[in-house]
């Protein structure tokens, strides 16, 4: 959902090694901003299908040509393309409490990320997820955005685990990490389907994991 990841830039004031924030950036913070907003308010009162990239630019007072220097898709004004993702499932890994394994560190991510709504989320965020959940287009963006960080998140666990890069093992379970989310989806209970998904990933795991009898 944009409306994190597109939030106001801070106030203005110097931090400790940090460079101060140009005009020119937050121009571009505020123009991204509000055609964030201006989608996400349009595909909820619409419906995702029913809205162009014109009424959206049109909404923000920005023209078409400026929304794609910021956007380079319809789907992208509705999901968040930073890196904040894929560096929670990194230091899922890389900072998981001492004897825990790295599938049980996985699925505690999955467990208490913010990737599909709860009971306590507001209505907004459920009315978001509902139009995601029944848009073919949205469904598979997001899939494909979501698996675009499997080489990071393979690559960190094959660290921890003092493997090759390229360790097949290490490669499996993060692909099967990533898509137990979009098994779980389907299910009428999404979290304990990944608790049930991370126990047989916690078994194969520790069968087959790097430096082990019966792994690479």
């Amino acid at each position: 959902m944009n409306v994190d990841v597109n939030q106001d830039p801070p106030a203005a004031g110097p931090r400790a090694g940090v460079p101060p924030v140009g005009r020119r950036e937050r121009k571009k913070a505020r123009t991204r901003q509000a055609l964030a907003d201006a989608a996400l308010r349009l595909f909820l009162e619409r419906g995702y299908d029913q809205v162009g990239v014109k009424e959206v630019a049109d909404a923000a007072d920005v023209s078409v040509t400026t929304l794609f220097k910021h956007f380079p898709c319809k789907e992208a004004l509705v999901f968040d393309l930073d890196d904040d993702i894929e560096a929670s499932l990194v230091a899922a890994v890389r900072d998981r409490p001492a004897g825990q394994s790295v599938p049980e560190a996985l699925r505690d991510r999955l467990l208490n990320g913010p990737e599909w709504p709860s009971a306590e989320d507001d209505e907004e965020f459920a009315a978001f997820s509902r139009m995601v959940e029944s848009t073919p287009a949205l469904i598979d963006y997001r899939h494909r955005m979501w698996l675009r960080h499997e080489a990071a998140l393979a690559r960190a666990i094959a660290e921890e685990e003092g493997a090759p890069p390229d360790d097949v093992v290490c490669a499996a379970l993060a692909r099967f990490t990533l898509e137990s989310s979009f098994l779980a989806r389907r299910q009428p209970d999404p979290q304990e389907a990944v608790r049930r998904v991370f126990a047989l990933l916690e078994r194969g795991w520790e069968t087959a994991r790097p430096g082990r009898a019966g792994g690479t």
